[in-house]
């Protein structure tokens, strides 16, 4: 078991190695000892140039190299524009106010070595000598296919052996990309790892252990762990077994998994990505999760999907509810009128609430008629 300790009042820098993790035998040098950069990051970024700001600022402190690409999926409201003149250091940066804070304080030096792309050269060369690659799509991709676009990317470079897919509304510690770099190593078996995510803004809670359960009775998730203490004991190996699949807010794929399984599915645009990924890999590769890599997570600012009940966006409810009819239609046919009839009951719902932006986005998405 593991017992939780307050990060916040934890001294910054180098941590441990989790536990559970052995170097082992192999021919690679460990992590924090390997000069060349063996884990890629992707970050998505649409219209929130603020918080990926703020990732990048605690992502770039991290105790290993990296390779990081930021990829801008057609915000039009002058996001790329803030990111360049950030890594240059014409834009400021001023970290937030808080205990958070000190994860991107003080600034990092500028210039921050930067490549900009546009989608056609991302996907036609591998990452330059540069640190931080900003790839301009020029429609927006959704999720996966923004997530999709990174990786194709970074996986060019044959030294990635892994692939970070991170939220930009997250902060990360220092020891998170170490962490997890040992983690993947430890079991070659893995081919989806997770990471401890905490809420941004209750940090002294858990949103999830790595992963989610499923219910195929509900189309209902939920994190493992969800909402309960960090510093509630915690048994990381059980918490692994247990997931359908890794909460794509922080999920690491290997390149063997994406050689095997394949690219994130692109028809769902937002949400149940993840579990369709989990579901296509059938077994091949296991859950794991890196619980000496901390995230924290803002949870749902740039579309609205928030957990409060009536919280929620009009977009963000069409894109959920069709996500999950779509999910059904493949994946439990038999049980997609059960989920269809939910659909109406929360549609329903919303009704009663007086939203009628929401009742309208979710009979569209009941229907699969575009938004």
């Amino acid at each position: 078991m593991h017992q939780g300790t307050d990060l916040i009042s934890a001294p910054w820098g180098v941590q441990p190695w989790p536990a559970e993790v052995d170097a082992g035998d192999g021919d690679w040098a460990p992590p924090e000892r390997d000069p060349v950069a063996r884990l890629g990051v992707v970050l998505v970024n649409y219209k929130g140039a603020a918080d990926t700001l703020e990732c990048l600022e605690s992502l770039l402190r991290s105790d290993i190299p990296l390779r990081v690409a930021v990829v801008d999926n057609a915000s039009a409201d002058g996001s790329d524009r803030r990111i360049i003149d950030w890594a240059s250091g014409q834009q400021p940066y001023t970290p937030p106010e808080g205990p958070l804070g000190a994860l991107s304080s003080p600034p990092l030096d500028k210039p921050v070595p930067m490549e900009v792309l546009d989608a056609a050269e991302a996907l036609a060369h591998a990452p330059g000598a540069r640190l931080l690659t900003l790839i301009r799509s020029d429609e927006n991709l959704g999720f996966a296919g923004g997530n999709n676009l990174g990786l194709r990317h970074l996986l060019k470079d044959p030294a990635i052996e892994a692939v970070w897919l991170l939220n930009n509304d997250t902060v990360v510690e220092p020891a998170a990309a170490r962490s997890l770099l040992a983690q993947i190593r430890a079991d070659p078996a893995q081919g989806m790892i997770g990471t401890v995510i905490r809420y941004y803004s209750a940090p002294e809670k858990v949103q999830a252990l790595g992963g989610m359960t499923f219910n195929p009775l509900t189309g209902g998730n939920a994190g493992i762990h969800g909402n309960k203490p960090f510093k509630a004991p915690w048994d990381g190996r059980a918490a692994a077994r247990r997931a359908a699949c890794v909460l794509g807010a922080s999920l690491t794929v290997t390149r063997r998994f994406v050689d095997t399984v394949g690219l994130m599915g692109e028809d769902y645009f937002l949400y149940f990505e993840e579990m369709d990924w989990a579901r296509r890999n059938r077994g091949r590769f296991s859950i794991g999760l890196s619980r000496g890599s901390v995230v924290y997570h803002k949870h749902g600012g740039s579309i609205g999907s928030s957990a409060k009940k009536g919280g929620r966006s009009a977009q963000s409810e069409y894109w959920l509810l069709r996500a999950r009819l779509l999910f059904y239609r493949k994946y439990h046919p038999l049980l997609l009128p059960l989920i269809w009839v939910q659909g109406w009951a929360q549609t329903a719902r919303r009704v009663l609430r007086r939203q009628p932006d929401s009742v309208k986005a979710m009979t569209k998405a009941l229907f699969f008629r575009p938004l």
